[in-house]
């Protein structure tokens, strides 16, 4: 299954971006990066079958484990392709969050978007890691 990160805003230069680069170097499954202006430009046409997942501070809050099971479900259930979408400062239009197959949130603080992008690709090289046993997280 492809994970595909699509966020708005451009990350440039930053130590952000090097902890992005850092965890998509170790993610093993297929993974895609893209960047798109604050409004506008075109999502990439999906895989499909496709699940899309918005960040959004409403969303739910999954553990470590809960979030490395729902991936693997999907990938288990054939999907082709998981799409993470870190919207621009605003958020997420209501047609988006009514659409998608889940809000996911890092708790109910605000995270700058520059470093909710580096924590979401942490979390899917920790989530690809327990799904293929690898000791990164250690769960008690």
């Amino acid at each position: 299954m492809r994970l595909h990160v699509i966020a708005r805003g451009k990350i440039a230069r930053s130590p952000e971006a090097e902890l992005v680069a850092r965890y998509a170097k170790r993610i093993t499954w297929p993974l895609k990066l893209t960047e798109l202006p604050d409004k506008g430009g075109n999502i990439p046409a999906a895989q499909t079958p496709c699940r899309t997942v918005l960040l959004d501070e409403r969303g739910k809050q999954l553990s470590s484990e809960e979030f490395a099971a729902l991936l693997g479900r999907w990938r288990d259930d054939g999907v082709r392709e998981a799409r993470f979408m870190l919207g621009a400062a605003d958020g997420h239009e209501q047609a988006a969050r009514d659409e998608a197959d889940l809000l996911y949130a890092f708790g109910p603080a605000t995270w700058p978007h520059l470093l909710a992008r580096a924590m979401l690709l942490e979390q899917l090289f920790r989530a690809t890691s327990i799904l293929a046993g690898h000791p990164y997280h250690r769960a008690g």
